[in-house]
């Protein structure tokens, strides 16, 4: 009955724990930082297709049909038209990879230095969105060549392209350099209220420990320490030639087992004694 008993308030008592973590601002937090991940892969997913099938059904055939003996379109149309579009894609390919690498290790996520991928893209999609008013106007002049309107037709027909035009995959970079660089924006905004989240919960969590010392102390009142753990410790005497020695930890002389509450800190171990009354006492 009474570990019947205490199964059942260990799990109420867990329960409780849990409830209170899905109702707090860091569970939050959180959950809103992983939706925004979640969007961010979807829609790469989609835009690295746009710029497969942008490359690989529009600008290599036409790039071939330049080379051939009646070019349709002259090599500088083709790169007026596409400007960067390769590149943009390679990049985003690589930036894919690396988002579907993290995801992988979820729930842990570092993203913050994927984004050193995108920020030389920058640039490069100042050029393409100022070239962009451009690029329409080569191609709607190249469309009054009848061959080149009637082989760039059979590309726009091809199943890849869902029945989408050349202009439609030519304006797709312009509405996702914003998208990119909103995620940008939220997963770096995320990891700031993150760290202060955590600074908080720290300074609380070393505050709570002092004030369970009798004596106080003092070191506990450095912001820039981060508590790592806690637990029970067993001080054992030490034996020299079948002789029981005195041990002195602090102002403590041991003469047999006795257990110690230790609070490990990134600068600090604090060894404490527990009285009778459950006070703790600090050993110097």
């Amino acid at each position: 009955v009474q570990s019947f008993m205490r199964g059942w308030l260990c799990r109420r008592k867990w329960k409780t724990i849990v409830q209170d973590y899905i109702c707090s601002p860091h569970a939050e937090s959180m959950r809103k930082r992983n939706q925004i991940v979640f969007n961010m892969v979807e829609a790469e997913s989609e835009y690295v297709h746009q710029l497969y099938v942008l490359v690989n059904c529009f600008l290599r055939p036409l790039r071939m049909a330049a080379s051939s003996k009646k070019p349709p379109i002259s090599h500088d149309d083709v790169s007026s038209i596409f400007l960067n579009s390769e590149t943009i894609m390679f990049l985003h390919e690589i930036f894919h990879q690396g988002l579907k690498a993290r995801i992988a290790n979820w729930p842990t996520l570092i993203l913050a230095d994927l984004f050193d991928i995108l920020l030389p893209m920058l640039n490069i999609y100042q050029e393409f969105v100022r070239n962009h008013q451009y690029s329409l106007q080569v191609l709607a002049n190249c469309k009054q060549n009848r061959d080149f309107d009637k082989l760039l037709k059979q590309y726009e027909a091809n199943p890849a392209c869902e029945g989408r035009m050349l202009e439609t995959f030519l304006t797709y970079p312009m509405f996702q350099v914003v998208s990119v660089y909103f995620f940008a924006f939220c997963i770096v905004s995320h990891r700031v209220m993150h760290d202060e989240v955590s600074d908080t919960e720290n300074i609380r969590k070393n505050l709570a420990i002092e004030r369970t010392i009798v004596e106080g102390c003092d070191i506990l009142l450095d912001t820039s320490q981060t508590f790592i753990r806690q637990g029970s410790l067993i001080q054992v005497p030490s034996v020299e030639r079948g002789k029981l020695s005195k041990v002195r930890l602090g102002s403590l002389s041991l003469k047999k087992e006795g257990e110690r509450q230790c609070f490990l800190f990134t600068k600090h171990f604090l060894i404490c004694t527990r009285s009778s009354g459950g006070k703790l006492h600090l050993l110097k």
